[in-house]
């Protein structure tokens, strides 16, 4: 081992305990000013530890208090604040003045600039500080590979409901639409009305017709195509609707004849004749004209399965074939013709058989319920056709206008509506030239109840019925 080896090395004087300092040299510059605070770490990182090293005094040893000098002067106590870290307060050196310069402001005091993003700092110990954790939130996952077996969107879905919808829908018109513009075809024509003005409200004409094929003259001396159903409609502008059965046999002023029963104006000239007669009888226009013949009656029954028919009285009647015994019966379209064409047997003659008449037409109407009809369309067919292939509207009638007869035909029946008869005065009336029994409408009484159906002032309920009762 060499001398040098063996002999401890000897610090320098300047760090040797109670050693004298080493002389500072002499200030030809500007001081360094020692202590500037470290810059603002950006948001979300520690602040860096700012530098605690202390300015060197001249003549001061080492390890002694440090005596305020001329760069501390003035430090005031705000300037001395606690270190980030360590706690102990932190000396903010104050503003040096040079000769010959402005002052220089205290570090402090200088506008802080933010360091490069890219920057750390770094702490006393030169390690770099550990970066915070980002904050957590929630997280989005990641869509779904879409294979071969995954559903199909919800739109396609949903553009599928739509067609089948729309094609339900497009069904649903073209039916109807298809089955009136069906009907309508079925349906025949005749020129029936007068042209008359019109009057106020909505009148129909609705008959029923049936021939006598082999040309056998009746006791009312009418011949060929007769009518047993004669019912007056009328719907006024405000008030009940009234369903008024006009007996065959009623005497009345027939246009261009002689006065006769009113069964004799459709045989001498049709649906046009009995119009003007009606006409003429009650002061009302006719707006419509309906005829059914009364085979087509049985089709009808038929077609909506049979009807519940009541009479209070047993009737064997060889003329019209009906058999029945008193009460209430589910009848066919045979048995449902000859109730509303007896006649002979019953007392009240033509005012009982207007009456069986209105029954029936009620008892059809209660079955076509239109909400089965629409789930039927076998039993729609089935009574269009029985309808309209026996039935005779006049010119400018429709299907349509059909459908408006039938709710006023229910209207009628029903609590808020008039049936019955007009005012009878006798119903064996016989004014000769041979015209036999005929039913007298009542002279005084014909005229205000008229007027009153016109303009529905009649209150509901029925009307009319035989004389006296």
């Amino acid at each position: 081992m060499s001398p040098d080896e063996r002999t401890p090395r000897k610090p320098p004087p300047s760090f040797a305990p109670g050693a004298p300092a080493r002389p500072v040299r002499p200030e030809t510059a500007e001081p360094i000013v020692v202590g500037r605070p470290a810059r603002p770490a950006p948001a979300g990182r520690p602040a860096r530890r700012p530098a605690t090293r202390e300015p060197l005094q001249p003549g001061r040893p080492a390890g002694e208090p440090r005596q305020p000098g001329p760069s501390a002067a003035g430090t005031s106590p705000a300037s001395i604040a606690p270190s980030a870290r360590s706690g102990r307060p932190e000396q903010r050196p104050a503003a040096v003045e040079v000769p010959g310069r402005a002052p220089t402001p205290p570090a402090s005091a200088a506008p802080a600039r933010s360091a490069p993003r890219s920057t750390q700092s770094r702490p006393a110990s030169g390690r770099p500080a550990s970066r915070p954790a980002p904050p957590q939130g929630p997280r989005t996952p990641a869509p779904e590979p879409v294979t071969a077996d995954a559903p199909r969107p919800r739109r396609s879905r949903r553009g599928l409901v739509l067609a089948i919808a729309g094609l339900v829908v497009v069904a649903l018109l073209a039916w109807p639409i298809g089955l009136l513009v069906w009907a309508n075809g079925k349906v025949q024509h005749t020129s029936a009305l007068s042209g008359a003005p019109n009057t106020p409200g909505t009148t129909y004409l609705l008959t029923g017709s049936d021939s006598r094929a082999d040309g056998s003259v009746g006791e009312d001396g009418t011949e060929g195509a007769r009518t047993d159903t004669i019912l007056l409609l009328h719907a006024p502008t405000s008030g009940p609707t009234a369903l008024i059965s006009l007996p065959r046999d009623t005497f009345v002023d027939i246009p261009g004849h002689e006065p006769s029963k009113l069964n004799a104006a459709f045989s001498w000239g049709g649906a046009p004749l009995l119009v003007q007669t009606v006409e003429a009888l009650t002061g009302l226009t006719v707006d419509h004209y309906a005829e059914i013949g009364m085979a087509g009656v049985e089709q009808i029954v038929d077609a909506v399965g049979g009807v519940n028919l009541c009479h209070d009285a047993d009737v064997h009647d060889p003329d019209s074939g009906m058999e029945w015994a008193a009460g209430c019966h589910d009848v066919t379209g045979v048995q449902a013709l000859a109730f509303a064409r007896m006649r002979k047997s019953d007392p009240t003659g033509d005012v009982g058989r207007a009456e069986r008449q209105r029954q029936l037409i009620g008892a059809v109407m209660g079955k076509v319920d239109p909400a089965q009809l629409l789930v039927r369309p076998g039993q729609q067919v089935a009574l269009i056709d029985a309808g309209t292939g026996a039935l005779t509207v006049s010119d400018g009638t429709g299907i349509i206008d059909m459908a408006k007869l039938a709710l006023a035909f229910k209207a009628a029946n029903g609590p808020d509506g008039i049936t019955g008869t007009p005012p009878i005065a006798s119903i064996d009336y016989r004014p000769g030239n041979g015209v036999g029994s005929a039913v007298q409408l009542d002279p005084d009484a014909s005229p205000s109840f008229w007027a009153a159906i016109r303009d529905g002032s009649l209150p509901p309920g029925p009307v009319g019925g035989m004389p006296g009762a």
